[in-house]
């Protein structure tokens, strides 16, 4: 492994794409953008680093889905745990073709599922919006990973929520922004800078980071 280096690839599933036709498709998230994705974790397991996926992994009756709440529709807001939600169409559903990771998966050293509590929305997938750990921080420690790439769907939610939560447990996260897909241009820039004022590091491309990683920085 190159340094502590590793990489957290977030969300690459059917249902937030528009190749596959989505239930929850972000905005430039065609089967080019997934390639792209595919090609750079590849570069950065040829350096070495492990890398792990999550997956958003929903049981049907999911509390964030509107079709939950008899009389509630996609994108109204409710109380949940005491925060307002938004609710969402059902989407990656457990055991659906679109809750897949699109990505070859032999590239993964393990696939972090998220979001299977139905009582429990979540966007974070350090821990759940209860504070219950998923196997992430595991499976970091076990590899030695400290400094983390992160990069994937959606910026303004499941990226900015891992990597503020790799923050606060001691990791290094480092964003690759062109790598990320957000929901609105306005909400993803606001992520951005606010994922930067906090201090977590955000570089443009992959190959902003290659050579830093090749010398073992």
């Amino acid at each position: 492994m190159a340094g502590n280096w590793g990489v957290i690839v977030v969300d690459m599933q059917g249902d937030f794409t528009k190749w596959k036709q989505g239930s929850l498709a972000v905005p430039g998230s065609n089967e080019n953008y997934v390639k792209t994705v595919e090609e750079a974790t590849r570069k950065l397991g040829g350096l070495g680093l492990p890398a792990i996926a999550t997956q958003d992994w929903h049981p049907p009756d999911h509390v964030s889905f509107a079709t939950s709440h008899p009389g509630k529709q996609p994108f109204e807001q409710i109380m949940i745990d005491g925060k307002t939600e938004t609710l969402w169409p059902p989407h990656c559903i457990q055991g659906t073709e679109n809750a897949r990771v699109l990505l070859d998966n032999n590239l993964f050293l393990a696939i972090v599922k998220m979001s299977q509590d139905p009582t429990v929305e979540n966007y974070s997938a350090f821990q759940d919006g209860r504070g219950v750990k998923t196997e992430l921080d595991t499976l970091l420690k076990r590899n030695g990973i400290d400094k983390i790439i992160i990069y994937g769907i959606a910026t303004e939610y499941v990226v900015q929520a891992t990597a503020l939560d790799l923050l606060a447990a001691g990791y290094k996260p480092v964003v690759i922004e062109n790598l990320c897909r957000g929901v609105t241009r306005d909400t993803t820039a606001k992520a951005i800078d606010d994922m930067k004022g906090r201090g977590i590091r955000i570089v443009g491309a992959v190959d902003d980071i290659m050579e830093e990683i090749g010398r073992g920085l």
